[in-house]
């Protein structure tokens, strides 16, 4: 991950706020107007694209047609190498060193909820397939060490893609097999060697000396969805409506990666434990500031619960979130929350009708919106009643005049 030093104060926030990690800084340079066809009104310099991709996932899985401009402008940030920056001003070329995994992750699950972008997500997977690590992990940056953040949500990409996760490998030294993309999740969660109440986490990336791993909040929320084998937008999913599994482990284990068949539920149950024991959200903790509830990552355990098949466990969450909408979303002006929330409230099948008018009001006009429940005439009570009996009687009548007529034809053979 980019460090405050690295990135300065303007990106550092960005990244906490979106909860990825910023782009490489750009110093000296004066904020860009706000192109049209965009998603909210702040700086959309370290998150232009992710917001975007959030938007647009929400509001079609809301039944909601966007403006051209709005799907245009997504499809515009693309490099003709197939990835996305986190945002390119209007008319700049593409600098491969400015691609993100995280940008292309999520444009390409936007795209495919559109649907009629089949070119530009094949281009994108492309590109993910290129920039994976040997060790099966992606970086936020191609070049870099992988992290558990961007190589969730690579393979949340591969899942929307219908590309199976386990196929994507870089090839091996000497003609053996390459470590694939469940691999390189697999080696930032921490296993039957970790203390009890830490297995299933995920480190953001191992420590660069000793290599131990460490549980990341917002890692561990992130890396949830793919280890759940979800993507955006999480659908109904097949409920366990049972307490999620935690790792089995023998005394004294010896440190191994956790079985990709044992990672969702490994995951799903150390989230539950810090949701109730965290008043049901989760926490940020910062070097030297104050722990603060931390929205996105809370948001994305909900999601991870929901795909798991544990959204009883997702309840309560979803209920904080909702309490605390207008804190997070800035009363519904920060793009990337609020399609966030949307996101959770979808999945969980509340369907905020305020929540879709907030993020709509955030970018152009929409093609079409979702048809108005009013417009479907109203059932008067007792109707559903009467047409049942209609049923049965019309069932009656012609099971009747089918006895009839077989008693007519043993009379007279020639009926």
């Amino acid at each position: 991950m980019l460090t405050a030093a690295r990135l300065g104060a303007a990106a550092l926030s960005a990244a906490l706020l979106t909860g990825i990690a910023a782009g490489p800084a750009l110093a000296d340079v004066p904020p860009p107007t706000i192109p049209d066809g965009l998603y909210g009104k702040s700086d959309p310099t370290y998150d232009g694209v992710w917001r975007q991709s959030l938007a647009l996932t929400a509001l079609t899985a809301a039944k909601i047609t966007p403006a051209d401009s709005a799907v245009g402008w997504l499809t515009g940030q693309q490099c003709e190498d197939g990835g996305w920056p986190s945002y390119r001003a209007p008319g700049a070329a593409c600098d491969p060193k400015f691609e993100d995994s995280n940008a292309t992750a999520v444009a390409i699950q936007a795209l495919i909820a559109l649907g009629g972008h089949q070119p530009a997500v094949d281009k994108g997977v492309q590109w993910l397939k290129t920039n994976q690590n040997a060790d099966g992990s992606w970086a936020y940056n191609p070049g870099n060490p992988g992290d558990a953040n961007s190589t969730g949500l690579v393979v949340n990409a591969l899942f929307a893609a219908r590309t199976d996760p386990a196929s994507i490998a870089k090839p091996g030294t000497g003609g053996a097999a390459g470590k694939n993309a469940f691999d390189g999740l697999a080696r930032f969660q921490l296993g039957c060697s970790a203390p009890a109440d830490q297995r299933g986490a995920f480190a953001y990336q191992p420590d660069p000396a000793a290599g131990t791993l460490t549980p990341n909040t917002l890692a561990t929320a992130q890396a949830a969805l793919a280890a759940a084998g979800g993507h955006l937008p999480v659908a109904t999913s097949v409920r366990a409506d049972a307490t999620p599994q935690a790792l089995a482990c023998a005394d004294g284990s010896a440190p191994a990666t956790v079985p990709h068949a044992e990672a969702g539920e490994a995951v799903s149950s150390y989230l539950a434990a810090q949701l109730a024991s965290g008043g049901e959200h989760l926490t940020l903790t910062t070097p030297g500031a104050e722990p603060k509830p931390d929205y996105t990552a809370t948001a994305w355990a909900a999601l991870a619960l929901t795909q798991s098949g544990h959204p009883e466990q997702a309840t309560d969450a979803v209920d904080w979130l909702e309490g605390q909408s207008a804190t997070w979303t800035k009363n519904g002006t920060d793009a990337a929350a609020t399609a966030t929330l949307l996101l959770v409230d979808q999945a969980a099948h509340r369907g905020d009708a305020a929540l879709t008018d907030q993020l709509t009001a955030l970018g152009p006009a929409p093609k079409a919106a979702a048809a108005s429940p009013a417009a479907t005439p109203a059932k008067k009570k007792g109707d559903g009643f009467g047409q049942f009996w209609l049923i049965v009687v019309g069932l009656l009548v012609g099971v009747g005049g089918g006895l009839l007529l077989s008693l007519q034809r043993k009379r007279n053979p020639n009926l």
